[in-house]
Parts: structure tokens; sequence; C-alpha cells
């Protein structure tokens, strides 16, 4: 299946900044982060089509995922 990746700020560092990659059918959220090599605790919101995902959701063929970094400020 066809996925199309979006990395945000941070996540883009040595990686991409949008890519459809392949991957096989019924793949989650979490595999894919696992296989972009970014650590869960790094990651703050994951937007699946635009909607607000756990890592545990599963992805369909032409989805779009969204993963943007934790913000911190003061």
């Amino acid at each position: 299946m066809e996925i199309e990746l979006k990395l945000l700020s941070s996540l883009r560092v040595e990686r991409f900044k949008s890519e459809v990659r392949e991957y096989p059918p019924a793949t989650g959220i979490r595999e894919v982060v696992r296989e972009l090599g970014i650590p869960e605790k790094d990651i703050g919101i994951v937007l699946f089509n635009g909607q607000h995902a756990s890592l545990s959701d599963p992805l369909n063929d032409g989805d779009t995922l969204s993963l943007l970094p934790l913000v911190g400020g003061g």
C-alpha cells in the first residue's frame, strides 16, 4: 500500500520533508515510526489524514501520515 509521509520541524533533520513509501497491508503507524528511526518519545502529534491519531492506529492505502515533534519552551 502507498502512504504519504510528512515530517515536520526537527523530525526532518537527516530525513525528508515529504515522501511516498510502500508498506505491506495492515501496517500500523508505530511500525512506520520505527522504520524511520524516530524515537516514540520525540513525537508530539500524530496526524492521520489531517485528524489526530495514536501510534497504535492502522494505515490504509492512500493515507497521509504527518508526524510533529514535541514542542518545548517557556
